[in-house]
């Protein structure tokens, strides 16, 4: 076979993000290949000698079962299937009256347009810190009933910690500040919003912070403070909220913490 695919973690579960590497047996195919699962396609980048490398999320709204991942390149195809396990997340029953604190259009297109960043250069460097020292209140991927009935579409999307408000938020990876959003410019629902681009296609988002210290388009290195835990936006104390996302999907953070994505 003229190029190999392997895929981390081994044994994946609903939420895992997939380590994808391509590598050709010819040392003369330098061409990037194009790494597809299903009728998805992911932007592979070069991580080696003859080697790239794709990162392709799963969510809890995604079907268990086998995966087929292909990558074509140089005139050379290659596939290989893996078993996406099922995960069991926890579920909360949630009383709502009126409108609650919607969102306006103008948080939500740029929000959007954030988590769609896929820039070609990798920033961070092995494991992700922890964003803040609070206690964590509420996991990734907790399904919700909404007066009883199944939200089908919604899954927490991120990781909550209960800090003091006031308590710094720090970058858990060297990136640039790609989204600052506030209260004042219509950030109703997300509250003051910090964004950094850690690179192709790896963001991580945090809101409802009481203050900013970063400003778009600054580089920020691993640890720095970007802001303090605050409860601004749709919120019922304060907290943050930080999102990991890999091209445009949430994903679990914490094999990011624990393990490092390279």
């Amino acid at each position: 076979m003229a190029m190999q695919i392997k895929v981390t973690p081994a044994n994946p579960k609903l939420g895992d993000t997939l380590r994808i590497v391509a590598q050709y047996d010819d040392v003369s195919i330098n061409a990037t290949p194009q790494v597809s699962v299903g009728k998805q396609t992911y932007q592979a980048f070069l991580s080696g000698a003859n080697q790239f490398r794709a990162l392709v999320p799963t969510t809890p709204l995604d079907k268990p079962g086998t995966l087929t991942i292909r990558a074509t390149g140089g005139g050379e195809t290659a596939e290989v299937t893996v078993k996406l396990a099922n995960r069991k997340f926890p579920t909360q029953s949630i009383r709502i009256s009126g409108s609650g604190s919607d969102g306006t259009d103008q948080e939500f297109d740029r929000v959007d347009a954030f988590k769609k960043l896929v820039t070609p250069e990798k920033m961070w460097q092995g494991a992700f810190r922890r964003p803040n020292q609070g206690p964590i209140t509420s996991s990734y991927g907790i399904r919700r009933y909404y007066n009883g009935v199944f939200a089908k579409d919604y899954y927490h999307r991120g990781i909550d910690y209960a800090g003091a408000s006031g308590s710094p938020v720090v970058a858990p990876a060297p990136g640039r500040v790609s989204l600052v959003g506030r209260v004042s410019e219509g950030f109703k629902l997300h509250g003051n919003t910090v964004g950094i681009d850690h690179g192709q296609g790896v963001t991580t988002i945090y809101l409802h912070l009481s203050r900013i210290n970063v400003r778009e388009g600054d580089l920020v290195r691993s640890g720095q403070v970007i802001g303090a835990v605050g409860a601004t936006g749709g919120v019922t104390g304060p907290h943050l909220h930080w999102g990991l996302y890999v091209n445009g999907l949430s994903v679990d953070p914490s094999p990011w913490r624990e393990v490092g994505f390279e």
